[in-house]
């Protein structure tokens, strides 16, 4: 029997409509009160949101460029693999496993326990109990083998959108803030590590757009055709995210945002009433609900991955057949995650202290991934690739420079919050799991 291949059925307005669903999620409604506390300019606001859709322009069309050369179900822990070898990939996937997809699930179980709680609060811990509650309710779902289908998916994905333009309406119905016009942009420069920190928030909500570059196996066209889509989504993205900024900004003032930890909600309750308000709640759950169970989903395979490829983790490989779910994988992936959700209730903010703890791991990982690209083409040249990235050398070189300087801001911010030990000992753990994998397999 013949291996079946990708057929070039989507067309690009059903890939950008595609790329545009996967990369909007619960971060909108959180990041940007983040952005203007660290970045206290509203000129510089609006820079490093654009900086961010210029990074995740750049890294998709890298990954466009592997994904298409390179078509694996195993995505960045193979391109790592065919670039440097088992011993990289697997302190990657083990990252994916301890850190990153563990990490995610817990700042998105944070902006649910934020906003669902102004809904239906359970006093002073609601929003943590909130977190714990989800992590645990949709890890039984997808145990249970429960999966959403696309229809819903895609229901869902409206309801986020419309709780966007309910925002854009709301910062224009309120009338504007007087912060909001008198001070000139640009009136203050935060230090260069600050604007690191706060293009990580952005690129935070960006995220996504590494998922989405698969879709070009499955585009109708050319290689132009492909970059025509990543294009368009990306300006589409732009635009939906600094109307969001400016209408927050708009209606509550620079440092009414930067000081809310519901500032779209806020919003929305000044422009239409409470009501409107708990609303708000129930759509940027759903936002957090969609994405909180794709991470799940996407991370449980990374470690399923992880027990097939190495004998001694064989137990993170078994699959529950009858339920087409990787049962233990997901057990693992929610013990992490509910730990991380101890640890973030220690801090001021659960999802600030998600962010410290994974960033600095994702960056630096993402950065190899980059420049995996230079490598390849100088190992295996005669490999036909479908796609090239633009302006080689130059993209990949800039998206390596860039995912570089936002691991030394990240680390450096997670330094100052004393959030980095716990990283890098999970990092360890990983060296030292390898090793002991070596000693047993000998």
């Amino acid at each position: 029997m013949t291996q079946q291949e990708p057929k070039n059925l989507l067309t690009p307005i059903g890939a950008i409509a595609l790329i545009v669903g996967i990369v909007i999620g619960a971060g909108i409604f959180k990041t940007p009160s983040m952005v203007a506390g660290v970045t206290g300019d509203v000129g510089w606001v609006i820079v490093v949101w654009v900086v961010g859709a210029l990074v995740s322009l750049m890294g998709a069309l890298c990954y466009a460029e592997l994904c298409t050369a390179y078509p694996h179900a195993g995505g960045d822990y193979h391109f790592l693999y065919r670039a440097f070898g088992r011993h990289i990939s697997f302190l990657y996937a083990w990252s994916r496993a301890t850190v990153i997809n563990p990490g995610s699930i817990a700042l998105l179980a944070f902006v649910f326990g934020d906003y669902f709680g102004q809904v239906w609060s359970l006093g002073t811990y609601s929003n943590a109990i909130w977190a714990y509650t989800i992590v645990i309710l949709l890890t039984a779902i997808n145990v249970l083998g429960v999966n959403a289908s696309a229809r819903l998916q895609m229901f869902l994905t409206v309801f986020e959108v419309l709780g966007l333009v309910a925002v854009i309406v709301a910062g224009f119905v309120v009338p504007t803030h007087p912060t909001a016009d008198s001070t000139p942009f640009f009136s203050s420069t935060p230090p260069l590590a600050m604007l690191g920190l706060a293009l990580v928030f952005v690129l935070l909500t960006f995220g996504g757009w590494n998922e989405s570059a698969y879709v070009s196996a499955e585009l109708k066209g050319t290689s132009s055709t492909m970059v025509r889509v990543i294009v368009i989504s990306m300006l589409t993205l732009t635009a939906i995210y600094l109307l969001v900024n400016i209408a927050l900004i708009n209606g509550l003032g620079l440092k009414g945002l930067a000081d809310s930890k519901t500032a779209a909600s806020d919003l929305i309750g000044l422009a239409f009433g409470p009501w409107a308000q708990k609303a708000l709640g129930v759509f940027v759950a759903i936002a957090a609900l969609t994405s909180i169970n794709a991470t799940m989903v996407v991370g449980a395979r990374s470690s399923f991955a992880i027990g097939r490829d190495w004998k001694t983790l064989r137990a993170l490989g078994h699959w529950q057949g009858e339920r087409g779910s990787p049962t233990h994988a997901y057990l693992f992936q929610t013990l992490i995650s509910l730990a991380l959700i101890t640890l973030g209730t220690q801090e001021s903010d659960g999802f600030s202290a998600m962010v410290e703890f994974t960033a600095p791991v994702f960056w630096g990982f993402l950065c190899l991934v980059g420049a995996s690209l230079f490598w390849l083409r100088i190992r295996d040249p005669q490999r036909a690739k479908p796609f090239k990235v633009p302006l080689y050398p130059l993209t990949p070189a800039l998206f390596c420079l860039a995912c570089a300087y936002l691991t030394y801001s990240s680390i450096g911010y997670a330094m100052s919050q004393n959030a980095i030990h716990v990283s890098v000992l999970l990092l360890f753990s990983g060296s030292v799991v390898l090793a002991f994998i070596h000693w047993r397999e000998k």
